[in-house]
């Protein structure tokens, strides 16, 4: 599951190294930015052949008046009809500097990436057009054993070298979809320890 993530000055440096195109309307603010559900977030695609990258907004009507989906599941999503065409033809990327889940107790965890290569995560997502904007989802994988204790689910996540394939390459769609994301890092804020007195 990802239902929060967030950009920072690293994560826009990323973008503007990543694509030959900025989008003019691109939003690259400097600082901190939490990123929720129907909100706008930078994003990379690939359009008439180009990389660009531009703000869309996260998450899909729901069949629910006022709900959003704003993840899919990587295994199911070619069966899916509302994502099958997107998926195959309208994959992003969503680079973030992290993201946030919640445990059991409801506390908040941070991820950010374990690749001290790639400090930024690069989420694999897919986007469709309603009305007039363009509207993307995160897809979910299970979790790894860097998570698996948090939750259950995780962001597919993609290496840097693989971004330009994910975008264009139709051949390794159920490669991707199938795969296994990296390890990450985790913080919390508070932290149980236990103390052991002999």
């Amino acid at each position: 599951m990802c239902g929060r993530f967030y950009i920072d000055d690293d994560t826009a440096r990323e973008i503007e190294k990543t694509i030959r195109k900025v989008d003019e309307k691109l939003r690259l603010e400097r600082g901190i930015i939490d990123i929720h559900p129907t909100e706008y977030a930078p994003v990379i695609s690939c359009q008439q052949g180009s990389i660009i990258a531009a703000d869309k907004k996260w998450g899909f009507p729901g069949f629910d008046s006022g709900k959003v989906i704003f993840n899919a599941r990587a295994e199911s999503v070619l069966e899916k009809k509302m994502f099958r065409e997107s998926v195959l033809q309208r994959r992003l990327v969503i680079p973030a500097a992290g993201f946030y889940e919640w445990n059991r107790k409801k506390e908040k965890v941070t991820f950010t990436s374990a690749i001290k290569e790639q400090p930024i995560l690069y989420m694999a997502g897919f986007y469709d057009k309603y009305g007039n904007e363009d509207r993307f989802v995160i897809l979910t994988t299970g979790a790894n054993g860097s998570m698996a204790d948090v939750h259950e689910r995780m962001p597919l996540l993609l290496k840097h070298q693989a971004l330009e394939e994910w975008l264009r390459d139709d051949r390794r769609l159920e490669e991707f979809l199938h795969g296994e994301p990296h390890g990450l890092k985790r913080e919390m804020e508070y932290e149980q320890q236990t103390l052991f007195l002999s």
